[in-house]
């Protein structure tokens, strides 16, 4: 799987390194290396379509300016729309990402339930998969939390590979 990402600030795992203690009834957490935050997927099968949809993609976002974001809560989705469950993840505020991210939806059709209008659901996932009573402690324990807040610009928005976890280009903004 392919996607547009932002990348996430040293503050922004600061505070998720400061929950992880709060986070051991989990079977999947997160670490630094692993938090990004999805703007929009990109279908691709292969480096060729990947090559021709990041083309697209560009073309999509030119003249797209830089956007704030905002971390402050811990929230929640206890039945998300793929994989284990619950998730706890970091709730990003951010009108301009809905903006890219709608953008980007003109030209690569939205996931159904997870992207597209009230579907897209910025964030930066934390953990996934709570283990029995402790996971269900660790969800009461940080679901709602209050944090930061973190602030931050998004001026440069990545082509990132989930298979290997890595950055695959990259795209200044404004674009």
């Amino acid at each position: 799987m392919y996607s547009v990402n932002a990348p996430v600030p040293d503050a922004v795992n600061e505070v998720a390194a400061d929950l992880q203690p709060a986070l051991t009834g989990f079977r999947r957490v997160r670490e630094w290396r692993e938090r990004t935050l999805l703007v929009k997927r990109v279908p691709a099968d292969s480096r060729k379509e990947l090559r021709t949809a990041w083309r697209t993609a560009r073309d999509a976002l030119a003249g797209a300016p830089a956007v704030e974001a905002r971390v402050s809560e811990v929230d929640t989705f206890r039945n998300p729309p793929n994989g284990s469950s619950p998730v706890v993840y970091l709730a990003v505020e951010s009108p301009g990402l809905h903006r890219l991210h709608d953008r980007l939806c003109e030209v690569f059709d939205p996931v159904p339930v997870m992207e597209g209008g009230d579907d897209y659901d910025p964030h930066v996932t934390l953990a996934r998969d709570a283990d029995g009573f402790r996971g269900r402690r660790a969800v009461e324990n940080v679901d709602g939390r209050q944090v930061g807040p973190v602030t931050w610009t998004i001026d440069e928005l990545h082509l990132y590979d989930a298979e290997y976890g890595e950055r695959v280009d990259s795209l200044s903004l404004p674009a």
